[in-house]
């Protein structure tokens, strides 16, 4: 029989109970298998069922609230860094009705089971016949240390249970599908036959190989496998980091089987989700580990047996660490300008052959980079919940305003306007550019899912710390340096998440169906979020697409890139946003896109002119980086400097550059008057022309000028000032057209300062 539902919690903590508990922290509601205690010792979370020691029997309850036959007993020790308590020994009873007990016998006595040689390894006593009772009790006899055990118990329930305690999200699986564990072998297998049965959507390829040579298969879904469509994007679902986190592995292989049959049988919303992404699925990232946790199989694995690959790397947080790199360039005000706010170069270190990566981590940025994901999400397991970036906190920079403010301010802000304060500068350091997307992303799948937001429960192993919303900030929960993650969302443009998807690692196989059910409508849901946001193309004027081409939006400092074809995706929520295009060689260009409520992304495309700045570039760098500013052209056709200079050819002196400009200033202001007369006349247009006196009366006015004309030269340098001296030169002038469009360039000259190309 398959475990009643200690470690998954489908036991709840009513059903349990016990003789005495050494405090709150140690009740029989953490007598759970594989449950893990807080970090500190003192806490409410402790990592067993203790009994008091002044006690002189002990016994450990569990009520099935039914008939039920019971097959076995497993027992484990205390999870704790300080203690090695657990049970050496223990005898078993059980009774319908919690007052008479009967004490199971093995033909001759009362049989004395033993227990557990260390605190982690599970141990399973199994029963010569199968006992039917209600109640079943564990009678510890002997232990090392303190009385402490965690337990699971197995057995089949006889009878259905009572109304009351009835699971309503309990629901029985229709589909045919293969509900059961695949070893390594088995799942090339099961991944072999679902090709064969859907070859014109399926393909099966490898995107490395582990330490051991074992081979990291994925399975693309696609109307159109091995090629990447224009405007189609791509979508990633993982499995199996931890290779005893199992049933991510095998809901991916179940999602395999599910879309292979329902895209045959002409289910539309399955045909809509092959014909419109490109889905990739790996089920597992770490096949040695797998292997290691299979051989124990479920149940019998402690907590950490098969979690590392077999060089002992976590690979989840074996990524290359680009937080610290961008808050530190974000504290130095270098981005966007010296460091991007997007696809952060990998650290030289990070690449070197001795650096400390696993082999499975650079087969997985491999197949990251190739690909132009857009959206994904890795399946783990031991918690019931969606984790989202940023997974490493922000440490708070040496000149923050993370203080109290001193003196009388200090005294007249409340105590509660600090604290949230000090919450929201919290939250801000855990939080992506992109966090509300984040959010809904998490939302879509954690309120699908038929279990994850039932708050009664409480969390797998403390209380619930998503608040009932099944989701929670990774960094606000259990930070983590160099996960997958956030190097997803800042070395590429695809968001990733991590379902926590059962609080049972490794479930038994009659547990599948159920896991199946409550998952389904939450994975394909969280599929379809890939079309939230904005798409398009970038193109140049002939229609060719641009790749890498820079695509921001306005008010959220995280760009992405364009595919190679020159197509993007940008998940963003409902709402106006200004997005604005880059691609070296071409001139930058800005659109409004509206994202409405309707299904599917907004089509916003984008065609570039291409720019002469490569040509600037050149001739910079040909003149030592000194500027050299443009010379424009009159209306003549003929190309002017910015240097004023006499018949002689010398330069004209301020004071002559000033009349000049007074001269221009006057004939401006007449030829305004003229046309507003001409606006406001009833006589007809023959109306006289302004007498070309007009040069003489401006020649008479003093150096020095009027009030009406301060506010255009505040400093009293008129070389600083205007934008005029980029466009006139006069040579020896003698009218009013000599002074404004003259004909004799001059060149540029050297200016003693330095110049930096910047793309923003």
């Amino acid at each position: 029989c398959p475990p009643l539902g200690m470690e998954s919690h489908r036991i709840e903590d009513d059903q349990l109970l016990a003789s005495s508990s050494l405090d709150h922290s140690l009740g029989p509601q953490r007598g759970r298998l594989n449950i893990q205690g807080g970090e500190d010792e003192d806490n409410l979370y402790g990592g067993a069922w203790c009994a008091e020691t002044e006690e002189t029997k002990h016994w450990f309850e569990f009520d099935a609230r039914r008939e039920t036959e019971f097959t076995g007993v497993i027992s484990q020790g205390r999870d704790s860094l300080l203690h090695n308590d657990f049970v050496t020994a223990y005898y078993v009873a059980f009774s319908n009705d919690s007052r008479e007990w009967t004490t199971l016998h093995d033909g001759y006595a009362e049989w004395l089971f033993f227990g557990n040689v260390d605190k982690d390894t599970p141990v399973l006593s199994q029963f010569i016949e199968p006992v039917v009772a209600r109640y079943i009790r564990v009678l510890p006899q002997s232990w090392n240390g303190s009385l402490c055990m965690r337990l699971e118990f197995l057995g089949c329930p006889l009878t259905k249970p009572n109304i009351y305690y009835h699971k309503e999200n309990e629901v029985t699986s229709v589909d045919d599908l293969d509900f059961r564990h695949h070893n390594n072998k088995d799942m090339r297998q099961m991944m072999k036959v679902i090709n064969e049965e859907c070859p014109t959507i399926t393909r099966i390829y490898n995107i490395g190989k582990s330490s051991q040579g074992l081979k990291i298969y994925a399975m693309e879904i696609s109307d159109n496998p091995g090629e990447h469509e224009t405007g189609e994007p791509e979508f990633r679902y993982t499995a199996g980091l931890h290779g005893n986190e199992v049933l991510g592995r095998e809901l991916l292989l179940l999602l395999m089987q599910f879309m292979c049959k329902e895209y045959n049988d002409g289910n539309p919303r399955v045909r809509r989700l092959v014909e419109g992404i490109r889905i990739h699925l790996v089920p597992s990232l770490n096949p040695d580990a797998y292997e290691l946790a299979y051989e124990m199989g479920s149940e019998m694995g402690n907590w950490g047996l098969g979690h590392w690959t077999e060089e002992g790397y976590d690979i989840f947080q074996n990524f290359p660490d680009l937080n610290s790199i961008l808050w530190g360039a974000e504290d130095r005000g270098w981005v966007p300008r010296i460091v991007p706010n997007h696809h952060i170069p990998i650290p030289e270190n990070f690449l070197s052959e001795n650096a400390s990566v696993a082999v499975e981590t650079r087969a997985i940025i491999s197949w990251m980079e190739k690909y132009p994901f857009v959206l994904g999400a890795n399946i783990q397991g031991g918690e019931k919940m969606v984790t989202y970036p940023f997974d490493m906190q922000r440490p708070a920079s040496s000149g923050g305003g993370g203080g109290r403010r001193r003196g009388h301010e200090e005294e007249e802000e409340s105590e509660d306007s600090w604290a949230q304060a000090q919450q929201n500068m919290e939250n801000e350091l855990r939080e992506t550019k992109d966090d509300s997307m984040f959010r809904w992303l998490a939302i879509s799948y954690a309120s699908t899912h038929l279990t994850m937001t039932e708050t009664y429960r409480g969390g797998c192993h403390t209380d619930d710390v998503t608040y009932g919303l099944g989701i929670v900030n990774r960094a606000s929960w259990k930070p983590v340096v160099g996960s997958m993650n956030d190097f997803s969302y800042l070395h590429t443009n695809c968001f990733e998440l991590s379902f926590f998807v059962g609080c049972d690692k490794f479930p038994h196989e009659s547990e599948l169906p159920q896991e199946w059910e409550n998952n389904r409508e939450a994975l394909l849901v969280f599929m379809e979020q890939v079309h939230r946001g904005i798409k398009g193309v970038v193109k140049d004027r002939e229609g060719n697409g641009i790749a890498n081409a820079t695509v921001s939006v306005e008010g959220i400092n995280h760009d992405v890139k364009t595919a190679a074809n020159g197509d993007f995706w940008r998940l963003l929520n409902p709402g106006e946003y200004r997005v604005t295009v880059r691609a070296d060689g071409f001139s930058s260009t800005s659109r409004l896109c509206v994202v409405g409520y309707e299904v599917g992304a907004t089509q916003c495309s984008f065609t570039l002119t291409k720019s002469n700045w490569d040509r600037i570039q050149q001739i910079i760098a040909l003149n030592g980086n000194r500027p050299i500013r443009l010379l424009n052209k009159n209306g003549n056709g003929t190309r002017i400097g910015n240097q004023i200079r006499n018949g002689g050819g010398r330069p004209l002196t301020r004071a002559q550059i000033r009349l000049l400009r007074l001269r221009r200033m006057r004939l401006r202001r007449l030829r305004l008057q003229r046309l507003r007369a001409n606006a406001t006349t009833t006589e007809p247009p023959t109306t006289t022309t302004m007498p070309t006196t007009t040069t003489t009366t401006t020649t008479t006015l003093p150096p020095t000028t009027p009030p009406y004309y301060e506010p255009l030269f505040p400093d009293g340098n008129p070389e600083e000032d205007t934008d005029y001296d980029a466009w006139i030169t006069v040579d020896s002038p003698t009218t009013a057209d000599d002074v404004f469009y003259p004909d004799t360039p001059e060149p540029t000259g050297n200016y003693e300062f330095e110049i930096k190309i910047e793309d923003y």
